[in-house]
C-alpha cells in the first residue's frame, strides 16, 4: 500500500478553509494532518473536506486555540489521544490505517517567549509536554507507526536561516533541542525529512513579522515527518511546499510532505 501524507500548521481552519481546499485539490495527498485548528470540532469546516474525497477524518478541537485533525480518503480508525503535561489541550490525535500503521499528530506548545521556565510558565509546559512524550514511547513503545505535526522546535543547525542567532530564541535553544531528542529516541523515531533531504537549509515556518519573508528567508523547520525503524525505510520523496506560505492570506507554516510504500 502505497500513499502520500502531509503536516501543515493551518493557523484557524475556518479562516483559511479555502487554502485547505486549494491544497488538497492541487496536491491530493491521501492524508492531511492538521495543527492549530483554532476551533470547535463542531464548527470545523469539515463537510467543505469530504465533499473533496476526504471522508474520513478525526478531529480535536477547542475554541479559539489548539486543534489537530486528521484528513483522509483512506479509511482511518479513531485511537485516541493523549493530554500530555495535562494541559487540557487538543494537541494530539491518532489513527490507524487498514495496513495498520498508526497516525500521531502533535502540536507540541510554542513555549512562549523566554526560554526560561522560572519565569515563563509556557516553556515549562513545553518542556514538560516533551518529557512526557519521551516518558510514553518509553513505556509503550511504538511499532509500525508515523509521527507528523508542528514539534515547535528546529533541532539541526541547517533546520534555522542563523544557528547561534538563535542559540536562544525558543524553538532553537540546547535544552529544548535535547528534550525533542530524548523523544526521538526513546520511540526509536526516524527524521524521514532529513532521511530524504540530509543536507541544506531546510524550513517550514517564516514568521509574520517579516515584512518580505520570502526575501529575508530568516525560516525554521518547525513542522516534522518521522516513523518508526521498522517502516523509515519505506519513506520517501520529501518535500516542503514552500510556494504555499505565499498563497493569499496564508498561515505561517508551510505543508511538509513525505510518501510511504506499505
Amino acid at each position: 500500500m502505497a500513499f502520500t501524507l502531509a503536516t501543515w500548521n493551518i493557523n484557524s481552519v475556518r479562516l483559511r478553509e479555502a487554502l485547505v481546499s486549494r491544497l488538497l485539490t492541487e496536491e491530493m495527498p491521501d492524508v492531511l494532518c492538521l495543527q492549530e485548528c483554532k476551533s470547535p470540532v463542531e464548527k470545523m469546516p469539515l463537510e467543505t473536506f469530504r465533499a473533496l474525497g476526504y471522508t474520513h477524518i478525526i478531529a480535536r478541537g477547542q475554541k479559539g486555540y489548539n486543534g489537530v485533525a486528521i484528513l483522509s480518503k483512506l479509511p482511518i480508525t479513531d485511537v485516541g489521544d493523549r493530554d500530555f503535561a495535562q494541559l487540557g489541550h487538543a494537541r494530539h490525535i491518532a489513527g490507524q490505517l487498514e495496513n495498520g500503521v498508526t497516525i500521531h499528530n502533535f502540536y507540541v506548545p510554542a513555549g512562549g517567549d523566554k526560554p526560561d521556565r522560572e519565569i515563563n510558565e509556557k516553556f515549562g509546559q513545553k518542556l514538560d509536554y516533551l518529557t512526557e512524550m519521551r516518558d510514553w514511547f518509553r513505556s509503550e513503545k511504538p511499532e509500525k507507526a508515523i509521527l507528523v505535526g508542528d514539534l515547535n522546535i528546529a533541532p539541526r543547525e541547517d533546520d534555522v536561516w542563523n544557528h547561534k542567532q538563535l542559540l536562544k530564541i525558543v524553538s532553537h535553544t540546547p535544552i529544548e533541542v535535547e528534550h525533542l531528542a530524548q523523544a526521538q529516541e526513546a520511540g526509536g523515531w526516524v527524521d524521514i525529512t532529513r532521511q530524504d533531504l540530509p543536507e541544506g537549509l531546510l524550513y517550514s515556518w517564516w514568521s509574520y513579522r517579516s515584512s518580505d519573508w520570502d526575501a529575508a528567508d530568516k525560516g525554521r523547520r518547525l513542522d516534522h515527518v518521522w516513523a518508526t525503524q521498522d517502516i523509515a525505510n519505506s519513506g520517501h520523496s520529501s518535500r516542503i511546499l514552500r510556494a504555499v506560505r505565499g498563497w493569499e492570506q496564508p498561515s505561517d507554516h508551510a505543508p511538509v510532505f513525505a510518501s510511504f510504500d506499505l
